[in-house]
């Protein structure tokens, strides 16, 4: 497995669904999440909502709102 880090620059790029590097902004998030074997993923995207229902990997997604409420704690 590579190792990289994309600049913010490249991920707008790649934002556009008919940008040739869309394929870049796919599944970005959990394959990080799970690499770091995250407990959290912080997003307002329902799409992420898919994890909820499968067993791995096992992550909890919240939203903004709940993610400032636990850091008020």
């Amino acid at each position: 497995m590579r190792r990289i880090v994309l600049d913010t620059n490249c991920l707008l790029q790649a934002l556009p669904s008919r940008s040739p590097y869309h394929k870049i902004w796919n599944n970005k998030f959990v394959d990080c999440a799970v690499a770091v074997d995250a407990e959290y993923i912080v997003t307002n995207d329902t799409h992420f909502n898919i994890l909820k229902q499968i067993d791995w990997p096992r992550l909890t997604v919240i939203d903004t709102k709940e993610f400032t409420r636990q850091l008020e704690y």
